[in-house]
């Protein structure tokens, strides 16, 4: 009786291990009405309920210390989850991951990675900080690049020769995402010294800062041509000072923006934005995959990395861009996640997002 009770056990217990999805906690760090992680977040939910894992997502409002507070209550809550999602906002990485010491949670950063300094200091002291499982990041850097360089190839050979003003609106000075794409900009900036940078400012990620930032701008840079800005929000912001002063976008003043957000893409249709990257949106949902392959014993770094930049960022044409708007109201974006998950392929098999960008 006991032995055929054993055998009842052993074969049910993998079975219900199996039934028991893993989940999984997001803390999302920006607003919750934020245009950005908003969409970032419905991506995220779609692979989510596409591969059958719970997830849950809290906002800290851009708030470090309620960051700080959540991550404690998921690692010190009676029902924890098998993963925590984070990103590296504000340099909030290294605090986090001290807290989950002992609490079983698996932690996976996306979009802002661990700087230099982090990562020595964190690999120097592992009776502290936990090993993460792994990290997804854009190319953020190349994308600051390619949003300058497409910006200034649409002036005229002959406004080019005659000199060129450019205004930049980066993100937060503490945050690896907006320095690379700042440094991204200055790479394309120092191919092409017919453009003079006039300032550099940060915008804080938000439309209504950028509006104030560049109604005092105008006033001294009155002949600013271009515009180049680290996301969508700063740049529809001073899209609208400079209306009011009479410009009109697309045909005196030229814009760059990344982001793939529904106003980004229209405003790429209707010319307003001359040049957009975007679709870093999809990492959390490529997280999910490996997540959800991880859960089932699956190795996640089948190239023998666990940290990844992936080639996410794609400038945007007006084609691409009607494209993308349409898959907005596609379920899961008409994106198939479980085709991209390990599960039932072979161990030569590698994730095609990690490899090149995904094409919608």
């Amino acid at each position: 009786m006991l032995k055929a009770l054993c055998r009842t056990l052993c074969l049910t217990l993998p079975w219900m291990a199996q039934a028991q999805a893993a989940s999984v906690v997001f803390l999302n760090p920006g607003y919750s009405d934020e245009t950005f992680w908003v969409s970032y977040t419905q991506f995220m939910q779609s692979a989510a309920r596409a591969l059958g894992m719970p997830l849950t997502v809290k906002y800290s409002e851009r708030e470090p210390t309620l960051a700080l507070r959540q991550a404690r209550e998921v690692f010190e809550g009676p029902q924890r989850p098998d993963y925590l999602v984070l990103v590296n906002e504000q340099y909030i990485a290294p605090e986090i991951i001290r807290l989950s010491r002992g609490s079983g949670v698996k932690l996976f950063l996306v979009n802002n990675g661990l700087t230099e300094d982090q990562t020595q200091m964190i690999s120097s002291h592992p009776e502290r900080y936990p090993p993460l499982l792994g990290t997804l990041t854009g190319n953020d850097e190349d994308a600051g690049y390619q949003t300058l360089t497409a910006l200034i190839a649409q002036l005229p050979a002959k406004a080019r020769e005659q000199g060129v003003e450019l205004l930049a609106f980066s993100g937060l000075k503490n945050t690896p995402v907006s320095q690379q794409r700042e440094q991204g900009m200055r790479r394309a900036l120092a191919e092409h010294p017919e453009v003079a940078l006039r300032q550099v400012v940060y915008g804080g990620w938000g439309k209504q800062r950028a509006y104030e930032q560049t109604q005092l701008l105008l006033e001294r840079y009155p002949n600013t041509q271009l515009v180049w800005s680290a996301n969508d929000e700063m740049a529809f912001g001073a899209m609208q000072a400079f209306t009011e002063h009479g410009h009109q976008p697309g045909k005196d003043v030229f814009f760059s923006a990344v982001n793939s957000s529904p106003a980004a893409l229209q405003a790429r249709v209707d010319g307003r934005l001359s040049v957009l990257v975007g679709g870093h949106f999809s990492l959390g949902g490529w997280a999910m995959v490996l997540l959800h392959d991880d859960a089932l014993g699956l190795p996640i770094n089948r190239d023998g990395q666990h940290d990844h930049q992936v080639p996410v960022l794609q400038l945007i044409d007006e084609q691409k861009a009607r494209r993308w708007l349409k898959l907005e109201q596609q379920a899961n974006y008409g994106v198939n996640f479980k085709q991209y998950s390990a599960e039932g392929k072979g161990a030569d098999y590698r994730y095609p997002f990690l490899i090149g960008p995904v094409q919608y």
